[in-house]
């Protein structure tokens, strides 16, 4: 099956319907994420957004992190990773299956942003992972929907999902409730929500719930922009100024000349 090459202003949401529609089999980059695709159903999806599986599954000690690297390396060139983790006896299948389920809702959500625009269709490209469960493109998008509306209930700016955040002082955690809390005591002016999330080995939806209730209560805001180095001009056409010489820098050079 051939596809048509998305356009600039393609939607990846209706990309992704006619490669369902098609049946197709590949890979869907967008500006968030990457949807992978079997037989039209999705069967993984990442996005920078979001922790991965393997981040999950470490940081929540359901699987030590050499079994994981043990697993992607014996079966990552077969895309058979999550049946070797499964068969080695590392995690059930109905563990996997949850996990997996849940890491996949996360990353779509990012993957198909509002205005997501699809950037590049592989067909036939597969994920290391392998297929766990296949999910209908239907699903995942009803689901991506109702969680865009949720959050959307709580708190209206979707700045807060990726940029780093900020706290006012003098709120303190345990004053909240407890995952609410634990969400607050990570929030430095540095890390995402993403950073969040797999620090606490959360997922990520349930982090963005306590962020975005955070931020209606005026708790956490997205973080300044850093400030921008001063720029030293030089003259020039423009007519700009020398920048004044550092007097006591030139001196002590003059100092250690002239001991020489």
């Amino acid at each position: 099956m051939t596809v048509a090459a998305p356009t600039e202003d393609g939607s990846a949401t209706e990309l992704l319907g006619t490669l369902a529609a098609d049946r197709a089999t590949g890979a869907l980059s967008t500006e968030s994420g990457v949807l992978y695709l079997s037989a039209g159903d999705v069967v993984h999806v990442e996005s920078a957004h979001s922790p991965d599986l393997g981040d999950l599954l470490t940081r929540s000690g359901a699987v030590t992190p050499d079994g994981w690297w043990e697993a992607v390396e014996r079966a990552g060139a077969g895309h058979r990773v999550g049946r070797r983790l499964v068969d080695s006896g590392r995690l059930t299948a109905g563990a996997l299956e949850l996990c997996h389920l849940g890491a996949l809702f996360d990353a779509a959500y990012f993957a198909l942003a509002p205005g997501s625009v699809a950037l590049r269709f592989r067909p036939g490209a597969a994920h290391w992972l392998g297929a766990v469960r296949p999910v209908p493109v239907a699903t995942v998008l009803r689901e991506t929907w109702r969680r865009r509306d949720l959050l959307h209930r709580l708190w209206p700016d979707p700045a807060v999902d990726t940029a780093p955040l900020t706290r006012v002082p003098g709120v303190d955690p345990a004053d909240l409730p407890p995952r609410r809390g634990r969400t607050l005591a990570l929030v430095d002016g540095a890390r995402t929500a993403a950073h969040i999330a797999s620090a606490l080995a959360y997922r990520t939806f349930h982090t963005l719930v306590e962020l975005r209730r955070l931020a209606a209560a005026g708790i956490v805001t997205p973080a300044p922009p850093p400030p921008t180095a001063p720029v030293h001009r030089v003259p020039g056409e423009d007519g700009a100024a020398w920048d004044e010489p550092d007097t006591a820098l030139l001196r002590r050079l003059l100092h250690a000349l002239e001991a020489l």
